[in-house]
């Protein structure tokens, strides 16, 4: 492994754990996909084109990796809420109404079907073009542009009229 390709692979690591977040829904699935992931990347160097994205590589791996392990365990995966954060000179009623929405959204894209989620998280997360996508997931272009609009019909039709719900205690 050269020292660039050694620098890209890390530079790369929020975008994967961004990713893998999205596929999995909880940060530690992320993090343990993420690692997988990039142990296999590292064991099969010799699959990666030197010239070629490693990004995109490295996001087919992560895909991969996560279709496995969904298939082993052949179990739904929740989102867990996420632990509030004191912030410090923040509104908090800002803050936790942006924490509300956050979590409908990730509920939302948790129903999805996972070919959905990884056209959505690539494109909408990622900023990801259609031909990326394509050649991320090996999928026609035209499948990437229909799955993305169903998952935005989907996503959309799940967070409407949804008012933002705080829970009581």
């Amino acid at each position: 492994m050269t020292q660039d390709m050694r620098h890209d692979l890390i530079a790369l690591l929020p975008r994967l754990r961004r990713f893998a977040r999205g596929l999995a829904g909880a940060a530690d699935q992320a993090d343990d996909l993420v690692q997988a992931s990039v142990e296999k990347a590292l064991r099969n160097l010799d699959g990666f084109t030197t010239g070629t994205r490693m990004d995109a590589w490295m996001f087919r791996i992560i895909r991969n990796t996560w279709i496995d392990t969904v298939r082993a365990s052949r179990e739904t995966v929740d989102y867990d809420a996420e632990a509030a954060n004191t912030i410090i000179g923040s509104d908090g009623r800002t803050t936790t109404e942006a924490r509300l929405h956050l979590a409908e959204v990730r509920r939302a894209m948790a129903s999805l079907p996972g070919d959905q989620r990884a056209v959505l998280m690539l494109v909408c997360v990622e900023g990801m073009r259609y031909r990326e996508v394509a050649e991320v997931l090996d999928i026609p272009e035209g499948t990437v542009m229909s799955r993305l609009s169903r998952a935005r019909l989907a996503l959309a039709e799940k967070l409407k009229d949804k008012p933002l719900r705080a829970e009581k205690g």
